[in-house]
């Protein structure tokens, strides 16, 4: 199947043996249907694989449901390896009808239907639903994909009306899949089948380069020389043929809804009426319409099922077919009743309804292929003539429930027998432990790197490895044990693709009407960039407008001392006048402010750095096999805040730490690592948290990663009885009891600890004033971490090093699948069908509405809507006992749906919610919106968030400006942003108080983070020189032609990078990543640049301005200016009779250009003011 040089073979090479074995490949290789019965679900991943490396063929299997899928791909990620695997997810019925949804299941279908049509090597995983959407045949998806190599001639209106054509959004900037944008000769493009997106640049129509670039920094990283771009669209048609379809759409559209008026819903017929007419619209302008595949029921166009993209003669190997045919006939049932209600209601045209295959089709295709049958029991399919049936003797393992004398016994009595033993276990130290454990008990065992070799009769072999559960072969005597068989669930690092999460970081996106902050003049409006020209030399200006509409235009080149203003989000700031008083009143009442913060700080900081605590030892061997009992791959943020804890730890200072990162990205494990090692060293450990429920939630987390070490957890809340409190009382009080977790109980007045050596507080913020004096007295006694998952900015991490130990958490889980969220109007067919479609897999859903006054209203009409499922509701009005009680009843799974208020925004983590639907998703902050949604997806299942809004109503424009960037929400674009730096600013309250918010509010966030670091420096003793402005007044063109960077929001981006620079570095890395991303620099750029750099060097030579008057250029030093007459002297002897010093208040050097070439001029300055600073007394 695919070269694995020998790995594994031991693992499948006895099952040649097995009776039937030789007759079953014979029969396949001669393209016969085979079936094989009495099949395990643990075995059937070993077997398939085994049976494709026999045939040297690659598997393509059809999977009967989620939990198949699931576990094949899972056991097979071991077997070959998760770059060879390649799964096809299935569609959401909703996905038609959104308005805008996540591309991820569309990207991951599309590197399936290309990996098949390159016969790539590998394992298909296909679950049955997914066969029965339509797709364009191989030969269209054949002609719609091109390859470009370096070197050939590209006609770029060709190519950008091409990439349209089949599929791909033109953007400003590519920062998503599917997407592909335009400056000049480049052209970023970014498939759906590629990793990174790439940059193509021309030179003149010929393909000079074609680089991959990092999405976040937008920099070049490597060179390719070829590009395929594939269809960004399952089914590709040109509009041409929509356009031919345009009457008898309009025709049907006019029979529906006369009989909609007819029936008395006048109101969907005029939805319709409004859907279908803004459709036709976008077809005759050219535009996709939303659902573009709806409308191929209309056309001639011809669809295929992706079984026509398999080759024939390909074995598939079909896991339970009757299960499959049950689970896609029930899926068709689903859609069919769901499509009926959209017709009675108007949301859909009858002939829409046709564009599933039956599963009657999909047999037919099935029938083609050759079909090994996986099967438990021996049943019949009609349709499908059997060659070959082998009978297995296969069972699942039972559990050792985590005891070697168990395990020592089996094996023992399975050696007596003669039979081959391999144990799979997570990695490679725990299989050597258990090797050297078992030897300790006489049964002697070999390591096996990587199962190359079988085991012998009577032989144990431990190898690293991963499998849902083991099996044994009886007729060979081939026992094969997991690690779920040993401990009780799986306990294996697995390998995942990695989501990166979008890192927290400073942005500039100025769009005119935002409000911005000058430095020197306050809050204003920006109104865009306007070019002035002056005695004929142009520069481009930003237009800001102060109160009493007075305008201020601000030179590009000073544009490092504006920022965009952000506050909490919907609050509109004060206007400032220009000239006024007021705003240096605001600053400095900040600035006070922050001094007061900043000496607590640094006091608090100081005190605790003189004060010895506990210091503990290194890492023992146990520490070190409990980390490795992590089920999953820790990201490069968590290794880093787990080696910054054990530093504090290991050291003789008191640790008072925050963990910061967002709901989900793993600060508990890092915590619950602290809390072990603090146990190691026989301190007890006390785990604070704000709710009951998340006391509960935590106590059981700790219960399961402590399993099997002598560690007695501990909890305190009003869900123990008296008794159990008064016992872990007692414990806590003896030194018996080593880690409690509770609420504020924890800090009651009989809550006496032996040695208490660490406390953790999870959202510290959430307290009372009371609970959090007790805590701020606690920091001088024990070592004490804090964990937040409200994101702390990178700006305000950087102001406060040196004053508060902070890991920040950026990086996504490599488990967490991205959330496929849908933007969708209103529908209670869509409500009953997402709803529905979450039960049917065994999870639950949150229904969110935020009105108290009718949840009951809503919580009964979703009663009649999902008439068998388990509903309650919540809100923030109930007692908290009462809340409470369902909270406990829906995470012990005893209600299905949760109709609630946003109290679900903080705290909760329940993996089995993986639906929410939020309804009036236009009335929610972009901030709330972001939490909400990260609500689910909190497993390995795949979440769903469907954002809700009523279109037929007038929305304010505020709302309508929201809803705008909800719709790019799914594509963590600029909402994506805005939420982060809302919550950003959130989180910088939470750290510093809440009453810094209003001084954040009165100045701006960026502007108060950069105040906050120059006041941590002056506290800490550094000597903080007085602000000056240098400005630079050279008669040349210096600014961005339009025709260079046409897109403002870009252009503005660049404008303040040039103006940050401050050095060399700087401007060469710039310079760099300009030409990088939109070609080689006009003059005009080059001059900006130059200008940047002259303006940092003078800067630091305590220069304020570098003015061209008429044939001579002047630069004016401070008249506080450190200047060494003798080496003034020095510079002024390299330019003779050029160069000419003038003394006084306002020192001066003055260069004369008389016969200078005004084109280097830039480069003289330059020079003359690199000779100064190396001068530089």
């Amino acid at each position: 199947m695919m070269n694995m040089d020998g790995k594994h073979q031991g693992l499948i090479e006895p099952l040649k043996a097995l009776e039937g074995m030789q007759e079953l490949l014979q029969a396949l290789l001669k393209k016969q249907n085979v079936k094989v019965i009495n099949m395990v679900d643990a075995c059937k991943a070993h077997f398939l694989y085994a049976i494709s490396e026999f045939v040297k063929a690659s598997p393509i299997i059809i999977t009967y449901d989620e939990g198949s899928t699931r576990r094949l791909t899972e056991d097979l990620q071991f077997l070959i390896g998760s770059e060879n695997i390649y799964v096809y997810p299935a569609r959401d019925i909703l996905f038609y009808s959104a308005d805008v949804h996540s591309m991820d299941i569309t990207s991951a279908r599309i590197r399936v239907i290309e990996a098949l049509n390159e016969q790539k090597k590998g394992a298909f995983i296909i679950p049955i639903e997914a066969l029965l959407n339509p797709l364009s045949p191989q030969e269209t998806w054949r002609t719609y994909s091109r390859t470009l190599h370096v070197g050939d001639v590209i006609d770029l209106a060709k190519l950008e009306a091409y990439l349209v054509e089949i599929g791909y959004s033109r953007v400003a900037k590519v920062e998503g899949m599917g997407q592909f944008a335009v400056r000049g000769g480049i052209i970023d493009i970014y498939t759906p089948i590629d990793n990174e997106p790439y940059r193509l640049e021309l030179w003149d129509d010929e393909l000079d380069s074609i680089r991959a670039f990092n999405v976040q920094t937008q920099r070049s990283i490597h060179k390719i020389d070829s590009l395929k771009i594939v269809p960004n669209q399952e089914i590709i048609f040109p509009l041409t043929l929509l356009r031919k379809a345009i009457p008898s759409i309009r025709e049907e559209m006019k029979l529906v809804t006369k009989r909609l008026r007819e029936e008395g819903h006048r109101e969907s017929a005029i939805t319709l009426e409004a859907h279908v007419k803004e459709s036709i619209e976008q077809i005759e302008n050219d535009i996709s319409p939303k659902g573009l595949e709806l409308y191929v029921p209309y056309t001639e166009l011809a669809t295929v099922s992706l079984l026509d993209y398999i080759k024939p003669q390909t074995i598939l190997y079909l896991d339970e077919p009757l299960k499959s045919e049950e689970r896609a006939n029930r899926i068709l049932k689903e859609y069919e009743e769901s499509m009926k209600d959209r017709l009675q209601y108007g949301h859909i045209l009858p002939k829409q309804i046709e564009l599933m295959f039956t599963y009657e089709d999909i047999a037919e295709k099935l029938a083609h292929f050759p079909n090994l049958l996986l099967m438990n029991l021996d049943r019949e399919i009609s349709g499908v003539k059997i060659s070959k049936k082998m009978s297995l003797k296969v069972y699942e393992n039972n559990t050792f429930y985590k005891s070697l004398d168990l395990l020592e016994k089996d094996i023992k009595e399975w050696k007596r027998k003669r039979q081959r033993i391999i144990i799979l276990s997570g990695s490679k130290t725990k299989a050597q432990k258990l090797g050297e454990e078992l030897e300790d008990r006489g049964v002697f065992t070999a390591y096996s790197e990587s199962l190359q070799e079988a085991p012998l009769e009577g032989q144990i072999l431990i190898a690293k490895g991963a499998l849902g559960k083991g099996f044994f072969y009886e007729e060979i005597g081939l026992h094969i044990v997991a690690d779920k068989d040993l401990f009780g669930k799986e306990k294996n690092k697995k390998p995942r693709k990695k989501y990166q999460g979008a890192k927290i970081q400073s942005f500039l996106e100025l769009n005119p009407g935002d409000y911005v902050v000058d430095e020197l003049h306050g809050i204003g409006i920006f109104k865009g960039v306007e070019q002035i020209v002056i005695e004929g030399i142009s520069r481009d200006n930003l237009k800001i407008e102060y109160a009493d509409n007075s305008t201020l235009y601000v030179n590009i080149n000073q544009m490092d001392r504006i920022q965009k203003y952000i506050g909490a989000e919907g609050k509109v700031p004060k206007l400032n006048k220009i000239g006024s008083s007021d705003w240096k009143k605001s600053k400095a009442k900040v600035k006070k402010a922050i001094q007061d913060i900043a000496k607590d700080l640094i006091k608090l900081y100081s005190t605790r750095q003189h004060l010895r605590g506990f210091v503990y030892d290194k890492d023992t061997l146990w520490q070190k096999e409990f980390e490795e009992m992590f089920p999953y791959e820790e990201t490069d943020d968590q290794l880093q805040a787990v080696e910054e804890v054990k530093t504090d730890m290991e050291s003789t200072k008191i640790m008072d730490r925050l963990i910061c990162g967002d709901v989900g990205y793993g600060k508990t494990e890092v915590a619950i690592r602290a809390a072990f090692k603090a146990v190691q060293n026989n301190k007890q450990v006390a785990y604070l948290v704000p709710t009951t429920i998340l006391a509960q939630q935590h106590y059981n987390r700790f219960l399961e990663r402590m399993e099997g070490y002598p560690v007695n957890v501990g909890l305190l809340s009003r869900f123990r009885t008296p008794k159990q409190m008064k016992e872990t009382l007692e414990g806590l009080n003896k030194g018996l009891v080593d880690i409690v977790i509770g609420t504020h109980r924890l800090l009651s007045a009989d809550v006496k600890f032996k040695d208490l050596g660490l406390v953790i507080i999870d959202e510290e913020q959430r307290f009372g004033v009371t609970h959090k004096e007790k805590l701020k007295q606690m920091r001088h006694q024990v070592d004490v971490m804090t964990l937040t998952a409200t994101p702390i900015p990178r700006t305000l991490h950087m102001s406060l090093i040196g004053v508060r130990d902070m890991s920040v958490l950026e990086e996504a889980p490599m488990q967490r699948k991205p959330i496929q969220t849908y933007v969708i109007e209103y529908s209670e067919d869509f409500i009953k069908d997402a709803i529905n479609r979450e039960l049917s897999r065994g999870g639950q859903v949150y229904f969110l509405h935020n009105q108290v006054k009718n949840i009951e209203e809503k919580t009964e009409r979703i009663r009649e809507l999902i008439p068998h499922a388990k509903i309650a509701f919540a809100h923030g009005q109930m007692s908290e006992r009462e809340l409470e009680k369902i909270m406990l009843n829906f995470i012990e799974k005893e209600i299905d749906i949760l109709v609630c208020t946003t109290i679900i925004e903080t705290g909760l983590d329940i993996s089995n919610v993986n639906t929410i639907i939020i309804n009036h998703a236009d009335k929610m902050g972009l901030s709330q919106l972001y939490q909400l949604r990260g609500r689910v997806g909190r497993s390995d299942k795949m979440g769903y968030a469907y954002l809700m809004y009523e279109k037929n109503k007038v929305l304010k424009e505020i709302a309508e400006k929201r809803l705008q960037a909800i719709k790019q929400f799914t594509e963590l674009g600029a909402g994506f942003k805005i939420a982060m730096r809302d919550l950003e600013i959130r989180g910088a309250g939470n750290l510093l108080g809440a009453q810094q918010h209003g001084h954040m509010e009165a100045i701006g966030y960026d502007l108060y983070c950069k105040m906050l670091a120059q006041v941590v420096s002056e506290e800490q003793g550094e000597v903080i020189e007085e602000e000056f402005e240098t400005t630079i007044e050279i008669k040349i063109d210096a600014y961005i032609p339009s025709d260079y960077i046409f897109d403002e929001v870009q252009k503005l981006d660049i404008y303040k990078k040039i103006a940050s620079i401050q050095n060399d570095k700087d401007y060469y890395d710039i310079q760099e990543e300009i030409e990088d991303r939109y070609g080689n620099l006009p003059c005009n750029v080059q001059n900006l640049l130059d200008i940047a750099l002259i303006k940092a060097l003078a800067h630091e030579l305590y220069i304020v301005a570098v003015s061209e008057i008429q044939q001579e250029v002047c630069f004016k030093f401070k008249p506080d200016a450190k200047l060494n007459p003798d080496k003034l002297l020095e510079v002024m002897q390299l330019y003779p009779r050029k160069l000419k010093f003038v003394g006084g208040k306002e020192p001066s050097l003055k260069w004369d250009l008389t016969g200078e070439n005004r084109k280097d001029l830039l480069v003289y300055i330059k020079n003359i003011l690199q000779e100064l600073k190396k001068l530089k007394s």
